[in-house]
């Protein structure tokens, strides 16, 4: 797996912290001058949910413009130090942030198909795929799927699935024979 290439307007912006926030880590158990190295880094932008590209993200609450996601842009952590929880807390870190922000509903992220220890560690840490995304990056002229994951926060939920609709359709259905049942007798 080679390195993903951002473009230089996307350092510029985190570094400036324009619309984009971010988390660091840093080894401060070490003595020499790396003691402030970063060793990993988490970046998020947070988004009204309407504009959202996955808009059915939300299901039912699309509809109400106040409502908000956070996207997660980045997530690294310099190889002597992976494996060893890093990742877990910067990604904690950004959970906790959307869960004090009542408008948020929920975290995604993308993942490309072949990444299988980022898809792993995304699960592990409780995040739902959603769908595949087929030919999401473009990387060196060759086209890629990607997953996209989201993780729910403040109430926020997975779009309505079929068998959601009939029960919801079957508890209509048996409130109404309900209450007309007590109106008879």
């Amino acid at each position: 797996m080679g390195l993903t290439r951002y473009e230089t307007e996307f350092f510029i912006n985190v570094v400036h912290g324009r619309g984009i926030i971010s988390w660091a880590a840093v080894d401060r158990s070490r003595s020499d001058s790396h003691c402030d190295e970063i060793i990993g880094f988490v970046t998020a932008r947070v988004i009204a949910a309407s504009e959202g590209e996955e808009l059915d993200m939300l299901g039912y609450e699309i509809s109400k413009t106040e409502r908000s996601l956070i996207y997660i842009l980045t997530l690294g952590v310099i190889q002597p130090y992976r494996n060893s929880g890093i990742a877990s807390a910067l990604l904690w870190e950004v959970i906790e942030y959307a869960n004090q922000m009542s408008s948020c509903r929920a975290l995604y992220l993308h993942v490309i198909a072949y990444n299988r220890p980022a898809i792993m560690f995304y699960q592990k840490n409780m995040f739902q795929c959603l769908r595949r995304l087929h030919n999401f990056y473009t990387i060196e002229g060759q086209n890629h799927d990607a997953f996209l994951y989201v993780f729910y926060v403040n109430g926020g939920r997975s779009p309505c699935t079929a068998i959601d609709a009939l029960k919801a359709a079957f508890a209509y259905v048996r409130g109404y024979f309900t209450s007309m049942v007590a109106k008879l007798f």
